[in-house]
């Protein structure tokens, strides 16, 4: 009797979650389309996708489930029967239902020049929002050097006593790989100031990060140099809106047409707060096809919901938290009734000052500790409750 009643409870006992940890899959030389995937997979059974270390797809605990035997590469009848016998479902929608999702992976690995961070819509979840092992992005201020007449404060150049050096830097990218942080942004100061930046972003790129730069793209109008961090592999870049500069109008000019995801940033402020129409228009006619919008003052709030408005009515997506997370006015709370708002500020990213430091994003001047010489494990864990 007791051997019958474990086996009806194991039988209708709820399902545990697929094991939290690293998996990845390099497809075999004689597939022509050449990709990789790097899948995390949370305490909890949500996880993340990296595809061709470029996109970060944001996956629900099925979608995640599904995921795990895309990477495994297990056949679809074997994943549907497996589906089938967890969750009690009926093993031939299993079956279409894994299909369907295979499809959209290899869409996506077909697919150049994606936005750098997906969310996959088998279910809406909010943002960032679970218990995480690591973070999600780490933004790594490569230096806070400025370029020539900029305005100081763009850079507190009196928090840091020094620059890491490129072995550093490396040995702060191998940390952050083995923590299971799978995407990286390079951003200052300037951080193309830095003449490492090409053999970092090449480094990042070798060990499966997906890479992306911030930079107000007076170097990208040299075409030389745009197309060396090309070749590195760098899978998006944002540029600092400066339309009186022409270097950057120069500089989008080479990204647009160029194999890489572009986006521009655009901070309203109380000077051109009566123009953003104007400027919304002429990057759509030059090809944009993303934008990140803040506020320089939450008085301005109306006209920055009006620009993100104006974008939309052009066709040029939003992008919401690079390089300046703004998750209080996530567009996906204002899209769902009841959501959830999450921050992703300590927990979804990090920000590394030029010398480790760490703090929760930039701006919050909270140090957690120092990426090159504290455990990961102390840093991660001396973050604010969520």
């Amino acid at each position: 009797m007791t051997n019958i009643l474990d086996n009806i409870r194991q039988r209708f006992a709820p399902s545990q979650p697929i094991p939290e940890g690293m998996y990845h899959y390099i497809s075999p030389p004689n597939d022509p389309r050449n990709y990789r995937l790097h899948l995390r997979v949370e305490p909890g059974g949500a996880g993340v996708l990296i595809v061709n270390a470029a996109t970060v797809l944001h996956l629900n605990e099925t979608a995640a489930e599904y995921a795990y035997y895309f990477v495994k590469n297990l056949p679809a009848a074997e994943v549907a029967r497996k589906m089938s016998h967890r969750y009690h479902v009926d093993e031939s929608q299993a079956y279409n239902d894994y299909q369907d999702f295979a499809q959209r992976i290899m869409i996506l690995i077909e697919t150049p020049d994606l936005d750098p961070v997906t969310f996959l819509d088998f279910a809406r979840r909010t943002p960032y929002s679970g218990r995480l092992s690591a973070p999600y992005r780490l933004d790594c201020a490569l230096t806070y050097q400025l370029p020539e007449g900029a305005d100081p404060a763009f850079a507190p150049t009196d928090r840091v006593k020094r620059e890491m050096t490129t072995a550093e830097w490396k040995q702060v990218l191998d940390k952050a790989w083995n923590a299971g942080i799978p995407h990286v942004v390079f951003t200052g100061g300037e951080p193309t100031l830095r003449t490492d930046l090409v053999e970092l972003v090449a480094y990042a790129e070798s060990l499966g990060m997906v890479s992306g730069l911030l930079t107000n793209g007076a170097k990208l109008a040299d075409g030389a140099y745009f197309g060396s961090l090309l070749g590195t592999g760098l899978d998006h870049i944002m540029l600092l809106y400066q339309g009186e500069n022409e270097a950057f109008w120069a500089a989008l000019r080479n990204a647009i047409p160029a194999d890489i995801f572009a986006a521009v940033h655009l901070t309203i402020t109380l000077e051109n707060q009566t123009g953003y129409t104007q400027v919304l228009r002429n990057l759509a006619e030059l090809g944009l096809s993303s934008i990140s919008l803040t506020a320089s003052s939450p008085a301005l709030n109306p006209v920055l919901e009006a620009a993100r408005e104006e974008a939309a009515s052009l066709g040029v997506e939003l992008v919401w938290d690079l390089p300046v997370p703004y998750s209080a006015q996530h567009p996906v709370k204002l899209e769902v009734p009841g959501a959830e708002q999450v921050d992703g500020a300590g927990r979804a990213w990090l920000y590394v000052e030029p010398d480790g430091d760490v703090l929760p994003t930039q701006g919050v001047l909270t140090v957690l500790g120092n990426f090159l010489t504290d455990p990961w494990e102390q840093i991660w864990s001396g973050r604010e409750p969520v």
